[in-house]
């Protein structure tokens, strides 16, 4: 979706046409999957950060294509909403000090874009979801003005038919109707991009799945929506329901949506995940290149499959596979489930936790996945949403005597860390890099605090003297000065008592 396209209508000829290629496009990778050395080489970690720009009563400032205009950086893109901006950071290697790297660019782009904001006295802030919003912070007068977003709502509202309806559990509950997709640019997140060598691509996509409800709940930042509390991570409910295209008819018949957390456990590679994709869901953005993917390939040269990757821009299962033309063409995992913020060095932290994680569990995950119900694990995901590290899971026994067990978030993580340090070292992890982020995680796990929860904890805190409106202020200018100190949440209470 980070394609610019000229039009916001199209002819059934369109798709039918788009069709065709997007067939043409899966063929295509295919071909590719099929070459013995395609994609192979060293794992490399990157990330995409999506920011919040603010004022200094944390109210949302509809700024962000003055920002790019203003510092014309090449890694700043535009988002949905016009309050919203995401920096893509540089790719690193896995081996040596990946984590390190990501941090302190992290650190540059929020300084950058905050440095653009000087004259409304505004900054960028790294948020899940930014608790002082209002009603009126949505609507297509909010939307930033390009054809794609807008041909995406239109898309998506041809497909289902009817107003995009929000439900989501909470104190109170919260109930929204909207004619637009803009409610879903609430969601802020930091996702994570791992290259992996074709051949080794189901286990570690295997293993992130596994692992991703657990990180989720560790990581969880985003507890307010329009003043209500609702979920640790209301991205979740949030995003699927804001974005999803399927009319009441086809939720009924149990069609997926196009948002979820996956159909099954993937037993050969990425190529199923790529036809998942093109087999499931209708296309909605039918923009047409000339590419002749078999001509290029015949060539020996590497085809951008610009209908595949448009396409699979248009599907957002939170964790999805990625493909890449660049320096003759990979695949990748994205992570889309992540928030943004509190702080660059809490994020790193979770993206060094989950990619241990996943990579010391590879060579398990044959074993793993008969004792581990894929319909199990989504349920996992959404209560790890929900109740963040207050939440039980079901969980395999790693030790291999058993099935599945019911535990806390808090002690999976704690029985996990080692793993996540043997992962690391196998990724070529310098151990100092290894054990410093590793070490912030442990402080979390030890002190049970999250983003979310030291949200909700302060705002309980503050609403006993003020009213809600100006404790979520009062709540978020705290916020605010802790995430800029760069210092883990973990610590925050400590701070607090001062």
């Amino acid at each position: 979706m980070g394609q610019e396209i000229a039009s916001e209508k199209f002819s059934e000829q369109d798709y039918q046409h788009f069709q065709e290629k997007l067939l043409e496009n899966l063929q295509g990778l295919k071909c590719l999957l099929s070459q013995p050395d395609f994609g192979v080489g060293s794992a490399s970690i990157g990330a995409e950060l999506e920011l919040y720009l603010i004022d200094q009563q944390a109210r949302p400032l509809l700024l962000n294509k003055e920002v790019i205009s203003r510092c014309d950086h090449k890694q700043l893109a535009l988002e949905l909403n016009r309050f919203n901006l995401e920096y893509n950071l540089t790719p690193v290697p896995a081996a040596g000090t990946p984590f390190t790297r990501l941090e302190e660019e992290m650190k540059y782009a929020i300084e950058l874009v905050t440095s653009q904001l000087q004259e409304e006295q505004g900054r960028a802030l790294p948020i899940g979801i930014l608790p002082t919003l209002k009603r009126s912070d949505f609507g297509l007068q909010v939307m930033t003005d390009e054809s794609r977003f807008f041909a995406l709502t239109k898309a998506l509202q041809r497909l289902r038919g009817g107003m995009f309806c929000i439900k989501i559990d909470g104190d109170p509950p919260i109930s929204l109707r909207s004619n637009d997709v803009t409610l879903e640019g609430a969601n802020s997140s930091m996702q994570v991009h791992f290259r992996v060598n074709p051949e080794r691509f189901a286990c570690t996509f295997n293993a992130l799945q596994l692992v991703t409800p657990v990180v989720l709940a560790l990581a969880a930042n985003s507890p307010f929506m329009l003043g209500h509390k609702l979920w640790h991570e209301t991205r979740i409910p949030l995003f699927r329901q804001a974005i999803d295209g399927r009319s009441h008819d086809e939720c009924d018949r149990g069609l997926p949506s196009r948002v979820d957390f996956g159909n099954g456990w993937v037993r050969e590679g990425a190529y199923e995940l790529f036809a998942e994709s093109v087999r499931l869901y209708e296309p909605i953005l039918p923009v047409v290149s000339e590419e002749d993917v078999a001509s290029l390939i015949k060539q020996g040269k590497t085809p951008k499959l610009n209908e595949l990757c448009l396409h699979t821009g248009t599907v957002w299962p939170w964790n999805r596979a990625v493909y890449d033309s660049h320096d003759g063409g990979h695949v990748r995992v994205e992570m889309r489930a992540l928030p943004a913020g509190p702080t660059p060095c809490d994020m790193v932290t979770n993206a060094a936790f989950a990619l241990g994680v996943a990579k010391g569990l590879q060579e398990q995950m044959d074993e793993i996945i008969p004792a581990m119900p894929f319909t199990t694990l989504a349920r996992n995901f959404y209560l790890a949403a929900e109740r963040g590290v207050n939440a039980d899971l079901m969980w395999p026994d790693l030790n291999r005597v058993g099935g599945l067990v019911k535990k806390s978030v808090l002690s999976i993580a704690e029985e996990i860390i080692p793993i996540a340090y043997k992962g690391l070292k196998e990724l070529g992890v310098d151990d100092k890099e290894a054990d410093y982020y590793l070490v912030i995680m442990k402080q979390r796990i030890n002190s049970g605090m999250t983003g979310a929860l030291w949200q909700r904890r302060e705002f309980q805190r503050l609403v006993r003297k003020m009213p809600d409106h100006a404790a979520l202020t009062r709540m978020m200018q705290r916020y605010m000065d802790y995430s800029a100190e760069n210092v883990p949440v973990s610590e925050w209470v400590n701070r607090d008592e001062r």
